[in-house]
Formats: structure tokens, sequence, C-alpha cells
């Protein structure tokens, strides 16, 4: 089994990064304080979650593929 950590790690990070841009982006364009930056990340943040549980594994806030996401669990078979 590989270790998926950093490709979740990265997926974190990236996601963030992209909320954060996006925030100060619309602060920005709609010329508006910088204060409503972090509210419209969490909007954005709730919009990943929802296009995450049709793109990734069910039951998690992942855009990876199942295979891998790190929640997803090994596939172990045992001898019979």
């Amino acid at each position: 089994m590989r270790n998926r950590l950093p490709l979740d790690i990265a997926e974190c990070a990236g996601w963030t990064g992209v909320q954060a841009a996006l925030g100060i982006l619309m602060t920005e364009l709609a010329d508006i304080s910088l204060w409503w930056a972090a509210p419209a990340a969490l909007v954005l943040g709730s919009a990943k979650s929802w296009v995450a549980g049709r793109l990734g594994r069910k039951g998690t806030g992942s855009t990876l593929p199942e295979s891998a996401d790190p929640a997803t669990p090994p596939n172990i078979t045992f001898p019979a």
C-alpha cells in the first residue's frame, strides 16, 4: 500500500489557497472591504464540499478519486 497522505495534504493546501485567493479577488473586484474575504472563502469552502460529495469518495470531503483518497480503507483479503 502506498502512502496517500502527501496527496491529501496537497489537496487540502491547494483548495485552501484557491479559496483564499478567490475570496480576496472577489473583494477586490467588487471594491468592498477586505473583511468580506473570509466569508467569501467560507462560501467557496461550502461549494467545494458540495462538489466533492459528487466527485470524490462518498462520505468524505475529498475531491481525490477513491484510489488516491487516504480515507479509503486498504483492500485486504484474508486467506480462507
